[in-house]
């Protein structure tokens, strides 16, 4: 019988920051993930100022910094030519004044590589878990498939579920979240970027329409794109067809003109069914549920990302004795729920003004602008641009690396 301490299903930023944690205080872990290598686009890629930090208390900042990234120091709205300034992260205490860049996969393999190193760490890719085992009401495992047909059963006194915001685990374990509205969907594509392009690599652009926006990452050879519209307007964009959606684009932003034709079929554009929303109790006996699989997040500030890996260290630093010891009770789990209820419910809190405030008028045809309230509040006091930094790049309650995970 195939057996583990703790089974992380899913290897994304909060799996795969668990996985290392736990392994490093010398819990014997097993991370499942059912795609063959983490090079997927449309992932997100902004690595916040308290994760960089981690990642420094984890001893890996060296290898980290040589992965290909840009720097966000500031967090601010188009405003005509120029960006109205908000947030200015370089107001924070360096050298954690800024927030990342960086190309998803290179971060997930560097978490991989430094996880490897570890003796009771497994990665074990190109394996789908699809249900739970179970003892009663107790969570005792994972049923799983690998890409060549086999089927299996791995056993653990814990089982974590890092499978994100459509989570087979807590769909199972019959676990409901709470859904906020949100205004929004985002369709992601690609299109070529050449050397008369202007802005670095990892610039962030923002476009306004008519009822539309545009935001456009640069990733030096071409855009990684959003078009951002009414939840649910799918099956319509599809129906108008591909020189439709073309047209809209360069409706919002004309420059784009000689490249849209790069997109070949409408299969190449990718939606995003944006959610926010949040489970109220994370756990069953036997299973915790941490990142998007406990809350997902709008991509309003790219904080998503960071909140999965807090959530990773509280748990690894809550659970790391009780699983050596095997002795892990629901009590425990639960601590995990309480210590980032707060950090959670803020950041939420958070995008939901937002999407009222921003993204609702301007996707009802109600407002072509930003709030100007804001504005004028951090360009008369420019110290106020601290605060909104501060809660993107940092955040509420920031986790460190525990000690014993430290190198």
């Amino acid at each position: 019988m195939e057996r583990t301490t703790c089974a992380i299903v899913g290897g994304g930023p909060a799996g795969m920051v668990l996985g290392l944690l736990l392994a490093r205080a010398g819990v014997e872990v097993t991370v499942l993930e059912k795609h063959s290598d983490f090079l997927r686009d449309f992932r997100g890629d902004t690595v916040h100022a308290s994760t960089i930090r981690m990642i420094d208390e984890l001893g890996l900042g060296k290898q980290f910094r040589q992965l290909p990234q840009s720097k966000v120091e500031t967090i601010g709205f188009p405003a005509g030519d120029r960006v109205q300034v908000l947030g200015d992260i370089r107001r924070l205490r360096a050298p954690y004044n800024y927030i990342a860049i960086v190309p998803q996969w290179d971060f997930l393999d560097l978490l991989a590589d430094a996880g490897k190193q570890e003796a009771t760490y497994t990665l074990r890719m190109n394996t789908e878990v699809t249900g739970l085992l179970k003892d009663g009401a107790k969570v005792t495992g994972v049923r799983y498939r690998t890409t060549d047909g086999t089927e299996g059963e791995l056993h653990a006194d814990l089982t974590v579920a890092c499978d994100g915001r459509s989570s087979v685990l807590r769909e199972e374990a019959g676990l409901v979240p709470e859904e906020f509205p949100v205004p929004l969907d985002a369709w992601w594509f690609r299109l070529p970027r050449d050397e008369r392009d202007t802005g670095g690599l990892g610039d962030i652009q923002f476009r306004i329409g008519d009822r539309e926006l545009l935001l456009m990452i640069n990733r030096d050879h071409y855009f990684q794109i959003a078009y951002l519209a009414r939840k649910g307007n799918d099956p319509q964009l599809r129906a108008e067809g591909l020189q439709a959606f073309r047209d809209r684009v360069v409706r919002i932003e004309p420059d784009l003109a000689d490249k849209v034709g790069a997109i070949q079929s409408m299969d190449e554009v990718k939606v995003l069914d944006v959610k926010l929303n949040r489970l109220h109790q994370w756990h069953r006996d036997g299973l915790l549920c941490i990142g998007d699989a406990a809350h997902a997040m709008s991509p309003v500030g790219g904080i998503g990302i960071n909140l999965a890996v807090q959530d990773a260290a509280a748990a690894a630093a809550l659970l790391a004795k009780p699983l050596l010891e095997r002795k892990v009770q629901s009590e425990d789990l639960a601590k995990v729920r309480r210590r980032r209820w707060l950090p959670m419910v803020v950041a939420q809190g958070l995008q939901r003004f937002l999407h009222a405030k921003v993204l609702t008028p301007v996707l009802a045809g109600k407002r072509t602008t930003y709030p100007k309230t804001p504005t004028i509040l951090t360009r008369l006091l420019p110290p106020l641009r601290a605060v909104p930094a501060y809660i993107v790049a940092i955040g509420v309650r920031p986790e460190h690396a525990p000690d014993f995970a430290r190198r």
